[in-house]
């Protein structure tokens, strides 16, 4: 070993990763330096790392993709090493060259590797010239979108068009016939400028029911090379990775021995050093048919698995092996112990398409115990932004079989509690509890064939009854009164409003609360209770079902709702409203997390004056941003005349790309301009539908539709019932 390794290493990277990094460096008495940008300045990263220092404002571009702030970052901490993580710088040949001038190491590959496998057009190109087999496609550099449409037949369709200098399933599209490559082109190629800076772009045939299996391989700087087994990445959804493990279930020794030496042998032909790994499509139906993809040449997401498996620390030896340390074991000396599986958890709404989320982290629980790692980015009160990629953190569980490692997996997730954000922590859930997950029969595109029958939970009784008595707390709590006023009313604040209501004084408290899905109802919970206002005499009805007699306490976050003397145990966290919309309350219990939103009595008057100007099924007129982000593209200028499904504006968020299009023919409404800022729900245009012929108005008709039951309380009038509600308070 050598005795001298580097003094301090800067790490040219953010979230879960740069912390991942800093830790081995800590544990190998190496000092840290972190970078951030104007997002980042309160991120774990800066917090954990010996020194931090500023890239620059939050676009990639000005901070974490900007190769003079961070030469100029080193120069500052006296780095002499960099390490770049994933992402990012990770891949760029000027990156490293630019390190290499300046007298400084890049803790990856050296530039033949770079150039060679960094493109993944030249990489497949070069291994093929070498023997390996590829899948079919055209992948030729400076191929305009003519010359793509023109090449795309004898690709072959269903087709994949994928960026040459992307990774991580990022900018990759799908697409099945002819017809819809030109609509789709200059979207891959905006999406691969934005995330990669290049927008250079291949075509490749889509393989039905594959296997995406990638072997992890060490490469020091005296010619030795070995590979530390397989993991299994089939689990993806949009080609991103969700779920991945090490081993793989579908290799035997034999396959394993082959396709590790196919990869140690792609390592070779561009003398590469370092942690690389290869990725191979590989045939289920014949395990030993498998097909070259690309050649990552950085550290991957999905790297603790092998760690897990291996013993091995893979940052470790990217250091050492770039002080030009030299491999103290070879093939013989890797052995796999038991099975890893990795879980990674996303800031986005399963709900609502997978769309990025944002917000600030106001409860967080991360699990523990036997096998468990957590490699993680979040702190409490971690303001999440939308400029970069949503992952947050990766749940990782080793178990000496499979059937333990996920048993494990599967109670991590359910003790990690994060409120404040949209996460896919149930769907994690959902998918490693289903069948064909479980017994192994693992594809690429499992994930889109069983998401339609998932069955995502929706707020329960508990949650909904607890959300009611907290909402109705805040409502009920007194104004402070001057001086001179008379003494406040003996009444137990919880249950007193400031305008002197009181519950079992007046009607029922109705609260309707926004359904997170919107092809869900809203919520509608009623409150009674008795004047002496304790909370343990509360009644509640929630959407219409029976009286349940409840109450809530709560210690901090922790709280207890009981219905009719059952006890659920919940986390809850109440979020105020920006002025525009009602108080959140988040409610999580057993890795499933709920926002809900009431309704204030101007969204539920507007909504139902909306829907009384519509024809029954007509198309919602309006517009809304799914998630907060940056407006990319606009294809239509305001007072355009548009046809149903005639593509309008495009917003991108954490490297994800949504085409908004109109619902119907008719005149856009429309303010905007690429680059503005966006947040979700804003509405971005307004198409007013084309008028249809009527015939002469009939006699009799009311001039003002009557407003729903809910909206009708909202306004103050009575319910067509007994009991007028106070709803959207």
């Amino acid at each position: 070993m050598t005795e001298k390794l580097f003094d301090t290493v800067l790490v040219a990277n953010r979230g879960e990763i740069a912390c991942r990094i800093i830790a081995t460096l800590r544990r190998m008495g190496i000092r840290s330096a972190a970078v951030y940008s104007d997002d980042d300045a309160g991120a774990r990263h800066v917090r954990e790392a010996d020194i931090a220092v500023r890239l620059g404002p939050a676009a990639p571009r000005e901070s974490y993709l900007n190769v003079e702030a961070v030469l100029t970052a080193c120069r500052a901490t006296g780095a002499q090493a960099v390490h770049p993580g994933y992402g990012f710088l990770s891949e760029s040949l000027d990156f490293a060259r630019a390190l290499d001038t300046a007298g400084i190491v890049f803790i990856g590959p050296g530039v033949k590797a770079l150039e060679l496998m960094g493109d993944k057009i030249r990489s497949k190109n070069h291994v093929s010239s070498h023997g390996v087999p590829v899948v079919p496609g055209i992948a030729e550099p400076g191929l305009t979108d003519e010359q793509l449409i023109a090449a795309a037949a004898g690709v072959g369709f269903p087709l994949l068009i994928k960026p040459s200098a992307g990774g991580g399933g990022k900018g990759m599209h799908v697409v099945e016939r002819t017809e819809q490559l030109p609509d789709v082109l200059p979207t891959a190629r905006r999406v691969a400028a934005s995330a990669f800076g290049d927008d250079t772009l291949f075509l490749e045939r889509l393989i039905a029911v594959p296997r995406h299996i990638e072997v992890q391989i060490l490469a020091d700087t005296h010619g030795n090379v070995i590979h530390l087994g397989e993991r299994e990445c089939s689990l993806q959804r949009r080609h991103q990775k969700v779920i991945e493990e090490a081993p793989s279930v579908l290799l035997d020794e034999a396959t394993r021995a082959r396709i590790g030496e196919a990869a140690c042998d792609a390592a070779r032909s561009v003398d590469y050093t370092g942690a690389g790994t290869v990725e191979f499509l590989v045939s289920d139906a014949s395990p030993g048919e498998f097909f070259f993809m690309e050649m990552n040449t950085r550290l991957q997401v999905e790297h603790p698995v092998t760690e897990m498996v291996t013993g091995l620390d893979l940052v470790e030896w990217q250091v050492r092996i770039a002080a030009g340390e030299k491999l103290d074991l070879d093939q013989g000396d890797v052995r796999l112990h038991g099975h890893a599986v990795e879980a990674r958890v996303y800031a986005e709404n399963p709900a609502r398409d997978f769309l990025p989320t944002s917000g600030q982290v106001h409860i967080l629980q991360e699990p523990s115990g036997e096998g468990i790692r957590v490699d993680s980015s979040l702190l409490p009160g971690l303001t999440v932004s939308s400029s970069y990629d949503p992952m947050l953190a990766k749940i990782i569980a080793w178990g000496p079989d499979r059937d333990t490692a996920l048993r494990r997996l599967d109670a991590a997730l359910a003790q990690t509690v994060i409120l404040g954000i949209g996460t896919n922590i149930e769907y994690l859930r959902l998918l490693i509890n289903d069948r064909d997950v479980r017994a192994g029969r693992l594809d690429t595109t499992l994930i889109e064939r069983k998401l339609p029958d998932l069955a995502f939970r929706r707020p329960g009784e508990a949650e909904l009854a607890a959300a009611a008595l907290a909402t109705a707390e805040g409502l009920a709590a007194p104004t402070p009164s001057p001086a001179s006023s008379p003494a406040p009313s003996p009444t137990p604040a919880p249950w007193r409003r400031a305008d002197g209501w009181r519950v079992g004084a007046h009607a029922p408290l109705t609260l309707v609360f926004a359904a997170a899905d919107p092809r869900h109802p809203d919520d509608v919970v009623t409150v009674r209770g008795n004047p002496s206002g304790a909370g343990a005499d509360a009644i509640v009805t929630v959407n219409g079902g029976p009286e349940r007699r409840t109450s809530l306490s709560r210690d901090g976050h922790r709280a207890l709702v009981t219905l009719n003397g059952v006890v659920h145990p919940l986390m809850l966290a109440s979020l105020p409203g920006d002025g525009s919309a009602g108080t959140t309350l988040w409610t999580g219990d057993a890795g499933y997390a709920a926002p809900l939103r009431r309704r204030t009595r101007a969204e539920l008057l507007a909504a139902d004056r909306a829907a009384a100007g519509r024809a029954e099924g007509a198309a919602d007129p309006v517009l809304r941003s799914p998630m907060p982000g940056t407006v990319v593209a606009v294809a239509v200028a305001d007072g355009d005349r548009v046809t149903a499904g005639q593509p309008l504006l495009s917003v991108e968020a954490m490297k994800m790309e949504h085409q908004l299009v109109a619902p119907a023919d008719g005149t856009v409404s429309l303010n905007l301009r690429p680059g503005d800022l966006v947040k979700a729900d804003q509405v971005l245009a307004v198409v007013t539908a084309d008028p249809e012929p009527v015939g002469p108005e009939e006699p009799g008709e009311p001039e003002e539709p009557l407003a729903s039951p809910a909206a009708a309380s909202a306004a103050g009038t009575p319910e067509p019932r007994e009991g007028a509600g106070h709803a959207g308070f």
